[in-house]
């Protein structure tokens, strides 16, 4: 059977979210949805309460079960998401987290009066403490071919780093290849910052469609812990370092300089927080490590080529120049500034 939409839900050991979660999955008024769940190694009653769902639902029928031989990660169930999903359009949602009744329609509609690939949504997060944030979008158009590139690119930050919360068509995924990482750590922010140069039409909107739900155990929650494993922050290291990779194919793009400059924003933030939290990270990092983390993407001659932001990049390659203790130095001063150290 095709449907017009997946919204595809990796699902690991979620029963204290998964109710709330799918209920606002299946409560959307669009009907043409199938909702494509990957048990990844459930050892707790979540998929329990998916087959019920499947049993009990009106839209029972619409459910359809993948399962992992054991818990593999986030980024291999929404591959196989990708891979299996019926749908012409793909959403992706965490089982701890809740869209509003219209989202799939909304976006869906906008999709279709611009002949879209992709639809942003605007989301709310709530962190540990209770605290909201609400992350907007303007009403924006990108219809021309790297539009929506220059626009996600254009500051650090400038698109959402998560990979659910959007609604975009399927086959610009699976002509391209386009797969998540295989991490723990950063994988979404990966996926969507090199989904982008794809995508020729692109639609954002201010409304809030997507409700994210932070935890303490989320893996990427560093503030709260005693002790924080070095190998954890070399997996953020290393998903930087494939975009860092990647990075050279685009150079003849006129939004190759700000990308460098996102990654290297990327880099900084993580050199900050291993300055921050050096005494708690285990084994220690050494300055001549946190220099190597601000290796640049670009050359310098090609730094010297660019239209934009020249004074940023080159600022940012000099510091990964500088010798390792002046280089962590002048990293802790800045981030102090900016209130990351």
């Amino acid at each position: 059977m095709e449907y017009d939409v997946t919204i595809g839900i990796p699902v690991y050991d979620a029963d204290q979210f998964i109710v709330r979660s799918l209920d606002s999955a299946l409560s959307q008024s669009y009907p043409s949805i199938e909702f494509l769940i990957v048990d990844d190694g459930c050892c707790d009653r979540s998929m329990e309460i998916v087959r019920h769902c499947q049993i009990s639902h009106p839209r029972g029928s619409d459910i359809h079960i993948l399962s992992n031989s054991k818990n593999m990660g986030v980024s291999v169930s929404r591959n196989k998401i990708i891979d299996e999903a019926q749908g012409k359009y793909l959403f992706y949602m965490d089982a701890d987290d809740v869209i509003t009744e219209n989202t799939i329609g909304l976006l869906m509609r906008q999709l279709r009066q611009y002949d879209a690939e992709i639809v942003f949504g605007s989301y709310e997060k709530t962190d540990v403490s209770g605290a909201k944030t609400i992350y907007q979008y303007p009403d924006l158009q990108l219809l021309e071919d790297d539009q929506l590139a220059c626009y996600a690119y254009r500051k650090f930050g400038g698109i959402q780093a998560s990979a659910c919360n959007y609604l975009v068509k399927i086959s610009v995924l699976r002509d391209n290849n386009l797969r998540f990482i295989n991490t723990d750590f950063w994988e979404d922010l990966a996926f969507t910052f090199e989904l982008v140069p794809y995508i020729r039409r692109a639609v954002l909107l201010h409304q809030i469609t997507y409700y994210y739900l932070c935890h303490e155990d989320s893996l990427s929650h560093y503030q709260t812990r005693q002790e924080i494993s070095k190998d954890e922050i070399m997996k953020n290291i290393k998903t930087i370092d494939v975009l860092k990779a990647n990075n050279s194919r685009l150079s003849n793009k006129c939004y190759y300089p700000e990308r460098c400059y996102c990654i290297m924003m990327a880099y900084f933030y993580i050199a900050c927080n291993i300055i921050k939290m050096r005494k708690s990270i285990m084994p220690s990092f050494s300055n001549g490590e946190i220099k190597r983390v601000m290796s640049h993407p670009a050359t310098f001659r090609e730094i010297c080529s660019f239209h934009h932001t020249r004074f940023k990049n080159f600022f940012l390659y000099f510091i990964g120049k500088l010798p390792p203790f002046l280089c962590a130095e002048t990293i802790k001063s800045l981030g102090k500034k900016k209130k990351l150290v």
